[in-house]
């Protein structure tokens, strides 16, 4: 990166249970993107931040690639992983003079599992989980994953493995309550969208999302809405917050004796739509439904607007300027009924922009109409659902 380019981060937050696949997901995640098929069809590469991790999550990838073996557990490790989604052939210049970015950096924070489940060993441990929880409080997006293993040892009688995760990590933000909360005031800055999705979902080849998310809601929905619950106690404006509403299946690979079949995944390639574009679609939501405090939503409103420009244009954007109110002075030419017009573009104008934009080698364009295009087929193909309201 240059001195001139300009990142547009988004952070994503993964909870899960001991052994609910979260490293075996990044690391798939990860080195699906390095594979040869991938960096000549894409529009991006996916680099790693931290070029050392980056070889680590490959070395994970291959090994189950080549060696059908699974990543080590790991244990009490709470470890962002940051990867730059660099655009092909992009200048630096000439997006900053476009008034773009040239590039987007997801950040997935990795929350141990453990944590949720036993009480700290020392006054060091338990400040530092506080201090750990405290940075993915920057995630718009958090995904709280079923164990699929786990869900399928529990055939039957599966709400109680769901009442045991719910409550574990119910319990667990209670546990931090206290000190995430300065002298009681609720959180400005907390996820907003809190995504239930099934790892492992190559265990359950007959269930869609819809089968899992009825299943969920049948066996668990008032766990659900206890989490909820607490959820609703940390933040301000809590009605602008998503939990049990949006669900999702992911897949790492399907996974057979002695052989693991790594480009058969499920889900993987949504979770850079997920992150960019689903706080689009949920803060025009919401921003229909009530007015959105400017300090709370600055960040999750501005990264959306950044996105609604490089998708729609300058010019669309700045016809709405003399007839809508901004969201806040903070925010500069951001106005809500642009952030309206993009959420709101359908299939065959998203192809028509994709289309375009290749053409015209604008690639951010192309890249960003093509993750909305990628949230709607996910929809359409049964691996996402996503909240109505």
């Amino acid at each position: 990166m240059t001195e001139k380019d300009q990142v547009l981060d988004q952070h994503i937050a993964v909870f899960g249970g001991t052994g609910s696949g979260k490293t075996v997901l990044v690391s798939s995640f990860y080195g699906a993107a390095q594979e040869q098929s991938f960096l000549k069809e894409s529009l991006f590469y996916v680099i790693a931040d931290d070029t050392g991790q980056g070889n680590r999550l490959r070395q994970n990838y291959l090994g189950m690639k080549n060696s059908a073996k699974v990543p080590d557990l790991t244990r009490f490790a709470a470890i962002p992983y940051s990867f730059m989604i660099k655009l092909k052939h992009a200048s630096g210049a000439k997006a900053a003079k476009k008034g773009k970015f040239d590039a987007l950096r997801l950040v997935w924070h990795d929350y141990p599992g453990e944590w949720f489940d036993e009480e700290p060993s020392s006054a060091q441990e338990a400040t530092r989980r506080v201090e750990t929880f405290r940075v993915l409080l920057q995630s718009d997006v958090a995904v709280l994953l079923v164990d699929g293993q786990k869900l399928l040892d529990s055939a039957g009688e599966e709400e109680k493995y769901l009442k045991s995760l719910l409550w574990g990590v119910r319990d667990g933000l209670l546990r931090l309550k206290d000190d995430l909360l300065h002298e009681g005031e609720p959180l400005a800055k907390f996820p907003r969208i809190w995504i239930i999705a099934l790892s492992k979902a190559d265990l359950h080849p007959d269930l869609d999302v819809h089968g899992f998310q009825d299943l969920v809601v049948e066996k668990a929905a008032g766990d659900l809405t206890s989490l909820h619950e607490v959820l609703k106690g940390l933040v301000q404006t809590p009605d602008a917050l998503s939990i049990g509403e949006d669900f999702m299946l992911l897949s790492s690979a399907r996974f057979e004796p002695g052989r693991i079949e790594v480009a058969e995944r499920v889900g993987l390639d949504l979770l850079l739509p997920v992150a960019t574009m689903l706080p689009l679609e949920r803060v025009v939501r919401w921003g229909e439904k009530f007015e959105i405090p400017q300090k709370l939503f600055a960040n999750l409103v501005s990264n959306a607007g950044s996105v609604a420009h490089a998708l729609a244009g300058a010019k669309k954007l700045a016809s709405f300027l003399t007839k809508a109110p901004k969201v806040g002075p903070a925010l500069g030419v951001i106005a809500l009924p642009a952030l309206v017009t993009v959420a709101q573009m359908g299939e065959a104008k998203l192809q028509e922009i994709n289309a375009q934009a290749r053409a015209n080698h604008d690639y951010l364009t192309a890249t960003l109409a093509h993750f909305r295009l990628q949230l709607d087929q996910g929809v359409k193909d049964g691996f996402l659902v996503k909240s109505l309201k």
